[in-house]
């Protein structure tokens, strides 16, 4: 089989970014300053992960949206991509049981502070005993660092259930996800059965870091629009729709954003300019600073 030529490459990848974007105007303009910069040459001299980079480039300058983009994989992919979403759900089941969950570390820290570093935002369904070990771990402490500096992302329905154990019943409206392909909107409200207490009347401070993306970023926005967390550290990249990935080549992937997030209290949400810190600092001393402060303000001395 001919390899494809970077002509047919780009095609596909906006072939599927004008049929599947969330927002189809935008969608057309990417597309049309795509296929201008590809009649001009400008990608001729370009193959493999630079190609990708710089295709990646032009789309968000067209399109500002971080997860619109073209990826390069060393490792050959599968071209035909599943019938449905059975086998990409399995695979990040997978992963989310061989990373626990995305709960990398839980720990109390000086003066009773519960500290959960979470790098992934789980399932809620395979998630929920994961998520209900740690907050049973934190549930006696007196304030808790929510650490999502190194959260990239995950699942809706799995920051939904975090955010409820901070929230006082399942009667919290939290965001809606409109869905573009089916053109529908689906609502996300705190969950009225957790496995562990809820964490309540106990201040809560998110850590958040420049790399913190996507459902990362969803707890953080969630919690802080309703007032549930302070958020400490560095703003957030800046990527709230939830996206299709789509196989071009057996090397590249384009990830088309298929959803838009709502926050049912700011009526917007994240994408494109981050969530922003109550107290912006280095993330390198977001953890010391929300625990110096939650030490001295609720700790056991």
């Amino acid at each position: 089989m001919a390899t494809p030529d970077n002509t047919e490459i780009i095609n596909s990848a906006l072939d599927h970014i004008v049929a599947g974007y969330v927002f189809p105007q935008r969608a057309a303009e990417a597309d049309r300053a795509l296929r201008a910069r590809l009649a001009a040459g400008e990608y001729d001299a370009l193959s493999g992960a630079a190609l990708c980079e710089a295709v990646t480039e032009h789309l968000q300058e067209a399109c500002p949206d971080k997860h619109l983009r073209l990826l390069w994989q060393d490792e050959p992919q599968p071209l035909t991509a599943p019938a449905d979403d059975g086998a990409g759900r399995a695979a990040f089941l997978a992963l989310m049981r061989a990373e626990n969950h995305g709960i990398h570390r839980t720990e109390q820290l000086d003066g009773n502070i519960g500290y959960l570093d979470v790098r992934c935002i789980t399932d809620a369904g395979a998630g929920a005993h994961a998520i209900g070990a740690a907050m049973e771990l934190v549930a006696r402490t007196r304030a808790l660092l929510l650490d999502l500096r190194k959260c990239r992302g995950g699942a809706p329905t799995g920051a939904a259930m975090w955010c409820s154990y901070f929230l006082p019943d399942d009667e919290v409206h939290l965001n809606d996800l409109y869905e573009r392909s089916t053109d529908s909107t689906r609502q996300y409200w705190t969950l009225p059965y957790l496995p562990a207490p809820r964490y309540l009347d106990r201040p809560v401070y998110v850590l958040t870091s420049a790399t913190t993306f996507s459902g990362g970023e969803d707890v953080a926005y969630t919690l802080q629009a309703h007032g549930r967390a302070e958020v400490v550290g560095e703003t957030t990249r800046g990527g709230a729709h939830p996206t299709a990935r789509h196989p071009v080549t057996e090397h590249i992937t384009v990830t088309v954003p298929t959803a838009m997030s709502v926050n049912s209290v700011t009526g917007t949400n994240w994408e494109g300019v981050g969530v922003q810190p109550d107290r912006a600092v280095p993330a390198e001393k977001a953890l010391g600073t929300a625990h110096e402060e939650a030490r001295e303000r609720w700790g056991q001395r």
